[in-house]
C-alpha cells in the first residue's frame, strides 16, 4: 500500500512570506507536499497529525502556545531576530528568517539535511535519488559555482578558458531547469554534490 505524500505546513499571516518559504522548501525538499495556513485554528482543522513539520511565526506560537508545546518536536519556529528567542520559546527548534537569501538558505539546507538528508525519516517510496544529469566536468564546475568562485577562478583552477567555463556553466542550468545560484546551490547540497559547510 502507497503512503501519502509527506506534508509540511506553514503558519503564518503573511501570505507572501509563507509563498516565498513554500517555494524554497518544495525545492528543497521536492517530495514534500506544502500547505500554508494563515492561522493555528486553519490548521487544526486541517488534520494536523498528517503534517511532517509546521513552520510556525513566533506571534501563532505566542497565541496557541498549548498546541505547539504538545508537537515540539515538529514544530520549527519562525523569528526575525535572537530576542524572540526567550524563555516561552525555550525548546522549540527555530529559523532565523531575517537574514540575506544566501544564509537563508544555508538554514534551511542545514535543516533538511539534520531530519531528512537520505530520504530519512520520509517514506521510502517518495524518495528517489536524481539520476545523474550532468558530466563529470559540469559537475566540478557547479561545485564551485556553488563555493562562492567566479567564472575566472574556476577557469584558473580548472585550467580552461574562460568560454569554457561560461559554456559549461550555461549547459549545467538548462539541464537543471535551474535559473539562479540558489537554485543551483539546493540542487548541489540536496544530491551531495556539496558540503554543505562549503557554501
Amino acid at each position: 500500500m502507497f503512503q501519502k505524500i509527506p506534508q509540511i505546513s506553514i503558519v503564518d499571516s503573511n501570505t507572501l512570506a509563507a509563498i516565498g518559504l513554500k517555494g524554497i522548501l518544495q525545492s528543497i525538499i521536492p517530495m514534500m507536499s506544502v500547505e500554508i495556513f494563515s492561522s493555528t485554528e486553519e490548521l487544526m482543522n486541517a488534520q494536523p497529525d498528517k503534517f511532517y513539520h509546521y513552520f510556525v511565526s513566533s506571534e501563532m506560537i505566542g497565541q496557541n502556545k498549548d498546541f505547539y508545546l504538545k508537537n515540539i518536536r515538529k514544530t520549527i519556529l519562525l523569528t526575525k531576530s535572537t530576542t524572540d528567542i526567550d524563555k516561552q520559546y525555550t525548546g522549540f527548534h527555530y529559523l532565523y528568517i531575517d537574514k540575506k537569501e544566501k544564509e537563508l538558505l544555508k538554514s534551511l539546507l542545514w535543516l533538511e539535511q539534520m531530519a531528512h538528508s537520505e530520504g530519512r525519516h520520509l517514506p521510502p517510496t517518495h524518495f528517489t535519488k536524481h539520476k545523474q544529469i550532468l558530466s563529470d566536468r559540469e559537475a566540478e564546475v557547479m561545485s564551485l559555482i556553488v563555493k562562492g568562485m567566479i567564472n575566472k577562478e574556476i577557469a584558473d583552477k580548472l585550467h580552461i578558458g574562460l568560454s569554457t567555463v561560461i559554456t559549461h556553466r550555461r549547459n549545467i542550468m538548462e539541464k537543471l531547469h535551474v535559473k539562479s545560484v540558489s537554485a543551483l546551490t539546493i540542487y548541489a547540497v540536496i544530491n551531495g554534490y556539496v558540503n554543505i559547510n562549503d557554501i
